[in-house]
């Protein structure tokens, strides 16, 4: 009895251990199966389409056309058809490949999106993208200056942003724990009246709209609204950027943030449009401090004793106000900094600059310096 139940016993065992290994191996199959179907669908699909021209990061004048050419991929399936598109518009649909559109001449500067998506049946539209850039058909004209008078300016003002009015300066100071906005005397730098910023913002460019001043801070993308008369902040602004430099140009203001981009808005901060800033060799960049003069936009290049002059509506640089050592070494400290600071008396033609935390401001005259 003990016997047969032994070999019962050893029965079971082999049974169970036949059916566990088959069904092991059909999970197995089954794994490989599911596997090898996970991989193909993981695969990169056949491509449709390939741009012929232009390519990829290439470069052309804001004048010159560009020929967008597509053409179908040998062996692949049929396409039905093929967009275009232009800066995020639909620029034109192709039926027929291989096929070219041209894209007119804009007369504005900077990086330009191009994008072909192409449609065939059964399939996912499958698309294709670049970039091209627009550079100036300007040669930037060199200025020199002359120093027609100095003021006395505050060496502990590390500005940021300067507007005349009407005798006096509305500067913006920088750096936290220093940052204000102040009304100065121009003849003789004295502060009149002052409003410090919190101890944790860093202020940054400075406009006059109508009867009130504008200020903007560095990365806490926050600004005031201050009433010109008493300086009484009445508001605040808020912005998806950096704040650099700001002016006014008509009814808008114009804004930096540190890059090529210039920001127009409207008095609530709404952003109206934005153009970049290139000259004939690329893209222009680190703006800062900003001054309409005479329907140019003037802009300090930070780092540099250099302004850029731009034109507002294509973005191309008219040329560059070359101001190395206007500051006297016997004015420089350890303290001492870069230029910064644009101001314009629109009435009298004055030009006036500065620089962060420099003991001077300078009435200055331009030319054009004589090509070789």
């Amino acid at each position: 009895m003990k016997s047969n139940t032994l070999y019962s016993f050893i029965f079971l065992l082999v049974l169970v251990s036949v059916i566990s290994c088959s069904g092991s191996s059909e999970n197995r199959k089954k794994s490989t199966l599911k596997g090898t179907a996970a991989e193909a669908s993981a695969l990169p699909a056949k491509r449709l389409i390939e741009v012929l021209s232009p390519a990829d990061n290439a470069s052309f004048i804001c004048t010159d056309k560009i020929i967008f050419s597509v053409t179908q991929v040998i062996g692949s399936v049929k396409i039905d058809s093929v967009q275009l598109w232009v800066g995020g518009t639909r620029y034109s649909t192709l039926f027929h490949l291989p096929a070219s559109v041209e894209i007119a001449p804009s007369g504005r500067t900077g990086r330009l999106s191009l994008r072909a998506v192409a449609f065939s049946p059964g399939s996912k539209a499958q698309t294709v993208n670049l970039f091209v850039s627009r550079l100036s058909d300007i040669d930037p004209v060199e200025y020199r200056y002359r120093v027609v008078k100095s003021y006395p300016h505050d060496r502990h003002a590390y500005t940021q942003g300067l507007v005349y009015d009407n005798g006096f300066f509305y500067e913006g100071t920088g750096q936290q724990g220093e940052s204000s906005l102040r009304k100065v005397e121009l003849e003789t730098g004295k502060v009149v009246s002052q409003v410090n910023l919190d101890g944790s913002l860093f202020g940054e460019g400075v406009a006059l709209l109508g009867d009130r001043i504008y200020q903007l801070t560095w990365t806490s993308k926050v600004g005031f609204v201050y009433e010109k008369k008493t300086l009484n902040q009445i508001n605040r602004i808020y912005y998806q950027t950096q704040g650099w430099g700001l002016t006014s140009m008509d009814n808008k203001l114009v804004m930096s943030d540190g890059t090529n981009v210039i920001w127009f808005l409207d008095p609530d901060f709404n952003v109206l449009s934005s153009v970049e800033v290139w000259d004939n060799k690329g893209i222009v960049d680190n703006l800062n401090e900003l001054e309409m003069i005479d329907g140019e936009l003037w802009a300090n290049i930070w780092q540099t004793d250099r302004i850029a002059r731009i034109d507002p509506v294509s973005g191309k640089v008219l040329g560059y106000v070359e101001l190395g050592n206007i500051l006297p070494r016997e004015d420089r400290s350890s303290e001492t900094d870069v230029l910064n600071g644009i101001a314009w008396d629109a009435s009298n033609k004055r030009l006036f600059v500065t620089g962060k935390y420099w003991p001077r401001l300078f009435e200055i005259t331009v030319t054009a310096q004589t090509r070789k």
